[in-house]
C-alpha cells in the first residue's frame, strides 16, 4: 500500500502540508473547488476543503480542530475525530504530509 515507507500517524503535534505536487484549483464550470494531484482530482466537500486550507505546514492538528470548532459551533471530541480521520486518509494516500 505504502511503497516501504513508513505509515505516517496523525497526532495533535502533527503539522500538516500539501505536498508540492498536490494544489487546491477552482473550477469555474462546475463552481467548485477540485483538489489536482498527478492523474487524479477530487471535489472535497466544504469542511474537507477548510481542513486542507488549513495544512499550511505552520499550523498544528491542535490549532486546526480548534479554530475549526469555532468556526462551525462544533464539539471538539466529534470534529478532532473527525479531522483525524481525513488527514490519516489523504496522508496514507500520499495528498498530505505530516
Amino acid at each position: 500500500m505504502n511503497g516501504g515507507r513508513e505509515r505516517a500517524i496523525v497526532s495533535t503535534a502533527s503539522v500538516p502540508r500539501l505536498p508540492s505536487h498536490v494544489r487546491i484549483q477552482f473550477d469555474p464550470v462546475r463552481q467548485a473547488h477540485a483538489v489536482l494531484s498527478p492523474e487524479k482530482v477530487f471535489w472535497p466537500n466544504e469542511v474537507s476543503l477548510d481542513i486542507l486550507r488549513r495544512c499550511d505546514g505552520k499550523t498544528s492538528v491542535d490549532a486546526i480542530v480548534s479554530d475549526l470548532v469555532r468556526v462551525y459551533d462544533a464539539p471538539q471530541e466529534e470534529l478532532a475525530g473527525d479531522v483525524f480521520a481525513f488527514l490519516q486518509e489523504w496522508s496514507d494516500k500520499l495528498l498530505v504530509r505530516l
